[in-house]
Parts: structure tokens; sequence; C-alpha cells
């Protein structure tokens, strides 16, 4: 028996949370969180969020910057859409109670690397977690939304797979980790919201929870997945042995942080005039330059100059995790090193947030809108969850409601119970390292083709043993992984260029026209694959 619900939403980070306040006044809505609903990559956001509050900053001047960062590979009308839209969607989380901080003049504003103006609105260093947990408090009051915890979806439903004429989105498969049990889920519009896969490199700032499944679910469905070559690697990750993916803010270096060699020798002026307030992707390969080429573990950045109040107000998060292991930041700099941290490509969506697939909607990181190009603009990526959790959630209140086909329930007749676990952990190391060696800052073609070859033996294991053998959450995550490094590894041998975030030494000029790297739709893969 299904379990049916005007909209399923994938995803409980700010995408997913955004768009079921925005129906739960008209639509039954199940949000699906593979953890707890506070458990997502937008809780771990520290920056804030980009958009034109100050008479002094423009449209056309953050317009400007993002296409600027994105190597000219945004598209203008995404781009524009979203940037236009920044304000209102600000004012709407202000609305829900966000504690924005504030100084003397009203909300503070700090800049950040790419930015020509001070425009990203901020909680101190702490903003994805107070967006998030301002939400969560609004969502659970909610009689209207379903919240299912601690389920993780296995696959979309659609009419392609059920051998229907009309090739449309009608639920998903999702298993309750806890149980076991997989649930079929229908609903008449769903919304992929998972985030992005950054745990597919061995380096990461994203939680363990960004392991692609939305971006290879819908890819399985059938839809178009596009420039997923361009990994942004934050330039700045805390270099600790016992600080697990933790992230020093951008606004570290927009407030002043320097970047420094072990020596205190600056030297992202050698590498950029813009210095420490270079886009990411340019912070990011000088410091694989100069770390490979001094054969360092990491270099420093050093924001002690600041008065200790300063910092204790703005960086309070950041000051008190590093006091935690040692580490000073009123005195003494900070080791970094660049991590796996935002997948700017992924599935191909209009303005509406829809897919090909009719009553499929993705947004947020799973998303490719076009507004980020190469290269993501700091502070866009809240920004972009925001304004096209909107456009989903109004264009799902103005279709028909429609109705939904029996959908038949999961298959697990002829499978059995997995005799060899450690199958999954040891293919998850692999698959991690060589994407880590392969498929990293900077890359060449011999690395990739390597990686292809690698990819290539483990989709078929992998395929193999889901085949056979019952679902788990870890084995859902994995084979989600899998895809989802095989389409990054397919766009970047595509491209051969340099552009943005992808930086090839076999091609390492820029073309003279931006070109989207789009990977067409595939058949439909079986809901099961037989034995």
């Amino acid at each position: 028996m299904a379990l049916c619900f005007d909209v399923l939403i994938i995803g409980s980070g700010l995408a997913g949370q955004a768009a079921a306040l925005r129906l739960a006044r008209t639509h039954s809505v199940a949000l699906i969180s593979k953890r707890t609903v506070e458990d997502s990559a937008s809780s771990w956001a520290q920056g804030g969020i980009a958009a034109v509050l100050d008479n002094r900053d423009s449209i056309e001047a953050h317009i400007r910057d993002t296409i600027a960062a994105g190597a000219h590979l945004n598209d203008a009308r995404a781009t524009r859409f979203v940037i236009e839209n920044g304000r209102r969607a600000v004012e709407w989380l202000i609305e829900q109670g966000v504690p924005f901080t504030r100084h003397e003049a009203g909300y503070h504003l700090t800049r950040e690397g790419g930015h020509s103006a001070r425009r990203v609105i901020h909680v101190a260093d702490t903003t994805g977690l107070a967006v998030q947990n301002t939400l969560t408090g609004q969502l659970r009051q909610q009689s209207r939304i379903t919240v299912l915890e601690h389920h993780i979806a296995i696959d979309l439903i659609t009419g392609g797979k059920l051998g229907l004429s009309v090739d449309r989105c009608y639920g998903a498969y999702v298993l309750d980790s806890r149980s076991g049990e997989v649930l079929t889920i229908g609903a008449r519009h769903t919304l992929i919201a998972t985030g992005g896969a950054g745990k597919v490199y061995l380096y990461t700032t994203n939680p363990d929870t960004s392991t692609g499944d939305g971006i290879a679910m819908a890819w399985r469905a059938g839809c178009r997945v596009a420039n997923m070559e361009f990994i942004q690697f934050h330039p700045t990750c805390l270099y600790h042995p016992q600080a697990k993916s933790f992230l020093i803010s951008e606004a570290v270096r927009g407030e002043g942080g320097l970047l420094l060699l072990p020596d205190g020798s600056r030297f992202m002026p050698w590498h950029d005039e813009r210095a420490e307030l270079a886009p990411r992707d340019v912070v990011a390969r000088a410091i694989d330059f100069e770390m490979k080429k001094r054969g360092l573990d990491c270099v420093y950045l050093d924001i002690s100059h600041k008065p200790a109040a300063f910092l204790s107000e703005h960086f309070p998060n950041i000051l008190a995790r590093c006091l935690e292991l040692g580490i000073d930041i009123t005195r003494q700099p900070i080791p970094v090193v660049p991590a796996a941290h935002y997948t700017c490509g992924g599935v191909m969506t209009d303005l509406r947030a829809r897919t090909e697939i009719a009553g499929l909607y993705v947004a947020g990181e799973a998303s490719c809108t076009g507004l980020h190009g190469a290269n993501r603009l700091a502070s866009n990526s809240l920004l972009e969850c925001l304004v096209f959790a909107e456009a989903a959630a109004k264009d799902i209140v103005e279709q028909p409601a429609g109705e939904l086909p029996e959908l038949p329930a999961w298959d697990a007749s002829r499978v059995s119970d997995p005799d060899e676990e450690i199958v999954i952990s040891h293919n998850w190391d692999e698959l991690r390292r060589f994407m880590w060696d392969y498929v990293g800052i900077v890359r060449t073609t011999k690395r990739l083709q390597r990686a292809k070859n690698r990819i290539r033996l483990l989709v078929r294991e992998i395929d193999d043993f889901y085949s056979h053998f019952r679902v788990s959450h870890d084995l859902i995550e994995l084979r989600n992984l899998v895809v989802t490094a095989d389409l990054i590894i397919r766009c970047a041998l595509k491209r051969r260029e340099s552009r943005g975030l992808h930086f090839s030494r076999n091609y390492p000029e820029s073309d003279a026209r931006a070109r989207n790297t789009v990977l067409k739709r595939p058949q439909p893969t079986a809901l099961r694959r037989p034995r």
C-alpha cells in the first residue's frame, strides 16, 4: 500500500525546508531526511547569503561579479533571475525570524572573495545553522508536513520505468534505515533537494550526507545532467588531525585574513592581483601549486592582526573550534588546505526548477540552473536554494492536481542479505581516494582516463551487489556516489579547455566561446535490475 501526498520533497536542507513551508498552506507534503531534519549541508554553511541590500551596491554589480567568478559560463537569464529575487528571499527569512547579525547602521554585511561590494548578510559565522534552526522550528509545527527522518530515497518512480505512455514522476521508493522496510511513496509532484556530492572525494568540507543521491536518481530516471566537472574546492579547510571537515569561512579573508607560507610570506599577490579576495578557484589552485612546489602539508591563514574583540564578534564558532584544538586565532595563523566543497553542476532545470520529466523538480546544489557557471561565487548557494525553492513551490501550486496511477510495491523477493558488507566500505574508500588523486584541483587527460577505467570496474561490481542483496543505507549511498563520480569524470573528459574550476594541464587555455558540458539522458534504468 503506497503512502500518497501532494508533494514529496527529498532532502531537508534549506531548499527542501523553504519549499515545504511555502507549500504547506495548500498541499500535503512529505519531507524525507536521511538523518534528522537539522542535519544537512545547509546547516554547515558559515559565510552567509549574498544579496543586494545596500544602496551603494547594485543588481548589475552582483551579476558582473557572479559571471566573472563563473568564467562567463553562467546562464544570463538564470543569473539575473536569482539576483533580482535576492532581496525578497532574504526578507522572507527575516520574516521567519532568522536573527541576522546587526550593527549600528542596520544589518551587518560582509565581503567575500570575488565580490566587489559588501553584500553578504550573515548570522556571525554560523549562518546556515541559524537559518536551518529557524525554519526547522516552524516546519515541525506544520500539520500538513509529514517529516520522515532516517529515511533515504532509493529511486524515483516514473512513467518511463513503469512502462506508461506518459513519462511523469510519481514519487519514489524510500528505505526506512532503522527498520529496513522499503516504502512506496506516491506524489503528484516530487522535488529533489538532496544537495551535492562532496563525499565522492577523500577530503571535503561537506557532511557525510553529501553523496550525490538526487543527481544519481534523476540521471537514472532519464534527466540530463550538465557541468559536473566543476567541483569547487574550498581554499581553506582547517588542517588538523582531530578536525573533520571543518571549514574556515571565506569571510575570514573578506575581513582581512592573509594567506601565508610557513616562513610568514604572502603568496596570493604572485598569483592574482586580487590576492586573498580572488574567487575560490583561483585561490584553491594557488594553494595547491604552492603546496606541491614546496612539499608543504598546508599553508596558513592569518587574521591575528585584527582585535580579539572583533574576531570574537564576527567568528565566534571558528574561534572556539580552533581554541579546542590548541590554535588561538587571535595570536597565531590557522593551518589550512583546500577540500572539495560544492558541486556546481547537476540536474538541468529551468527557471521554475522543472526538469524534463513532468512533475519532477530540483532545487539547490543538486541542480544546474546556470547561475554558477564554471565556479560558484561565494554565498550565492543559499541564495539559489531560496529563490528556486520559491519558484518550484509557485509552479506546483499553479499545476492541476492530477491522478496517481497504481504504484507497484518494492520487489525484494529475489534478493538476500549481503554476506560481505566489507565490500561496500572497501569500494567507498577506493572511490574517494582515486577521485582525489585523479580528478582533483589540477587534472590531466591521463589521470582522468585512469579514473574512467577504475570507475567502470566499480560500477559493475556495485551493480552486481545491488542486484543480489537487500538494499541498505550504505549501499544506496555508494551506488549513488559511483554514478556521480562517473558523471564528473565523463564531463571532465569532454571539456578540452581550462575554465573556472576545471584546470587541465593538457588544455591550459580557455576556448573563446564558453559552452556547457551536457550529458544526454539515457534510457531510464529499471526499478530493480533482474538477477
